[in-house]
């Protein structure tokens, strides 16, 4: 039956009230919040916003790193019958103030004079924001308020005020906007109602059998819809407790004092975890070396073996009494049930790794639109560089022109203020066109091949996914990122980014003589190196898939220099205009 997001907090805060619900890591202490407690300040919050003048169907943003006061700001605007949206602690004021225009803001929660100053920048361009709250600090300003001024602000309206903006709202309608991290114009609002956030929440917990004793860490921007599913509304499904990292600096300390039931990361952050393994690896004494090259053999044949019903290797379990169990408890990950990737293609190198140390990760397919994952990954039910089974109880099917196509329960109401581009995404049978290309295997598995407008198209005419070849080419250990040229073009060419975390091991081995990533991106011996290892890529390629020449660029892609999303995704129109001159120079 379909539920308000509201209704499930009270069945979770009733049913397990001295129970831990919130966890955050206060002057070296891990400080705990619970069920009860939780509910409590998100009604007391509520109350608070709605004093601020807050009414129903208003937007509320919030632009804060992953913390206690986002959850209870984000749930207390649910209650008061607002609708929150997450705003990228990343985003310019430029950036804030089109979301704030678009969703009709009368609210903004921040966390700091930093955030702060981007709404005062703006101010003049937001006559509607009635009030800010701050979460850290304060501010002299009339309209600005202290996160400890809340309590004082919500005696004004009563519990009964409150009940009757919670009766009042209904499943079917709007809870929540998540913006789209517009790698292609401008971002627009997915609409994404009660009943897409707890069908999609009680479909998680019941698929990955969660219950209160499951564990999650939060660290992934919570404006993306990946984490706020995984990290707040599964959570508050099955009464489970989310911890909060205190960075993602500090993510690997955090993960061995949380040790998580599940943890999902986009590719980038495996990618991060591979490299200091391998660097760790490097530095360890021979036997070690030896035993772990050893159990890494028969992980990765013993991984295959699993996913296809077959017997692994002799000394297999011994290979994971030796090593793999030891490396899971040195990651933090000895209770984690499931492993999962999601939010952008992750190399088979990478997910090679880990297998072969006996930490299968499973890819997840979705997007905002479909309210988060589309498909399941089961650590008992998976397939290497496959993106797992369509959800129980939703539809999926490939089109003739081999677009992935989705129907069900978690399917967004539409774009808000965008009436064209949800024709485009929904057609008249209520199919989802996700303009994605891929394949559904035999067993139900999909595999997504392409993104439609990712793809390249020659002068000759021939359709190249670019996603296939750099994931072979991010998989040697000198790459940070990589990006494939070729739209209307003769040929392919790339620009390369370095891994500064292997770049002293890389550079030894070409033999060079370069100090730093400026120097090394000039370097003749290592473009030299790096051209040897992409020839023997080339080998296995098609004559129009080879990658003809190649450019080192000196600086790697980032948020900051706007060649990334928030989640990591490459922006290929900015990448493509940032660095025109070394493109146009390959040709």
């Amino acid at each position: 039956m379909a539920q308000t997001v509201m209704a499930v907090m009270e069945a979770s805060a009733a049913k397990g009230a001295a129970l831990p619900a919130l966890r955050t890591k206060n002057h070296g202490q891990w400080q705990t919040t619970t069920w009860a407690e939780y509910r409590a300040e998100t009604r007391l919050v509520a109350r608070a916003l709605m004093a601020l003048g807050l009414g129903p169907k208003e937007g509320v943003i919030i632009i804060a790193e992953n913390c206690h006061q986002w959850f209870i700001g984000n749930i207390a605007a649910i209650y008061s019958g607002a609708i929150p949206v997450g705003i990228y602690t990343t985003s310019s004021p430029e950036q804030c103030q089109y979301i704030a225009e678009n969703c009709d803001a009368r609210i903004a929660i921040v966390d700091n004079s930093a955030q702060l100053a981007k709404l005062k920048a703006i101010a003049e361009q937001l006559p509607k924001l009635r009030a800010i709250v701050m979460i850290k600090g304060g501010d002299s300003a009339e309209h600005i308020h202290s996160w400890d001024e809340l309590p004082e602000l919500a005696e004004h309206v009563s519990e009964q005020a409150l009940d009757e903006r919670i009766k009042a709202r209904q499943p079917e309608d709007i809870c929540t906007l998540i913006y789209t991290s517009g790698t292609t114009g401008k971002p627009k609002g997915v609409m994404l109602s009660h009943s897409n956030l707890t069908w999609m929440a009680q479909n998680s917990v019941e698929t990955y059998h969660c219950n209160s004793d499951e564990r999650i860490i939060s660290y992934l921007p919570l404006s993306h819809i990946a984490e706020q599913i995984f990290s707040l509304y599964i959570p508050l499904y099955c009464g489970g407790c989310t911890s909060f990292a205190e960075s993602l600096g500090l993510l690997g300390n955090n993960l061995r004092e949380v040790r998580p039931t599940s943890f999902v990361a986009v590719p980038r952050v495996w990618e991060k975890i591979q490299s200091k393994m391998l660097i760790a690896g490097n530095a360890s004494p021979p036997l070690r070396k030896k035993v772990v090259a050893w159990a890494r053999n028969l992980g990765l044949a013993g991984g295959y073996a699993l996913q296809q019903n077959r017997t692994p290797p002799l000394f297999y379990k011994l290979a994971e009494r030796l090593v793999f169990s030891k490396i899971r408890r040195e990651l933090g990950f000895d209770r984690c049930r499931n492993l999962l990737s999601s939010a952008a293609p992750i190399s088979i190198d990478t997910l090679e790794f880990f297998l072969s140390l006996g930490l299968p990760i499973c890819e997840i397919y979705g997007m905002s639109e479909c309210s988060g994952p589309a498909t399941v990954g089961l650590a008992n039910n998976y397939h290497t560089d496959k993106l797992g089974l369509c959800l129980p109880g939703a539809e999926m099917r490939i089109a003739q022109d081999g677009e992935i196509l989705m129907r069900g329960p978690h399917i967004f109401a539409g774009y808000i203020k965008n009436e064209a581009a949800t024709r485009a995404a929904i057609d008249s049978d209520g199919w989802l066109h996700t303009e994605d290309i891929g394949t559904i295997d035999s067993h139900g598995f999909l595999q997504v091949t392409a993104r439609k407008k990712d793809l390249i198209i020659t002068s000759s005419g021939e359709n190249i996914a670019p996603q296939l070849l750099e994931g072979k080419i991010k998989a040697l250990s000198a790459v940070s990122q990589v990006v494939v040229i070729g739209d209307q073009r003769k040929y392919l060419t790339a620009l390369i980014t370095l891994d500064p975390e292997t770049l002293d091991s890389t550079l030894g081995c070409a033999g060079s003589q370069a100090m730093g990533l400026e120097a090394a991106a000039q370097c003749k011996q290592l473009q030299g190196y790096l051209q040897q290892q992409i020839n023997a890529i080339n080998k296995n390629l098609a004559q129009v898939q080879s990658i003809k020449k190649f450019t080192i660029l000196a600086d790697d892609f980032s948020i900051a220099g706007d060649e990334l999303t928030p989640t990591m995704k490459i922006k290929r129109n900015i990448v493509s205009l940032k660095y025109q001159a070394q493109i146009s120079a390959m040709y």
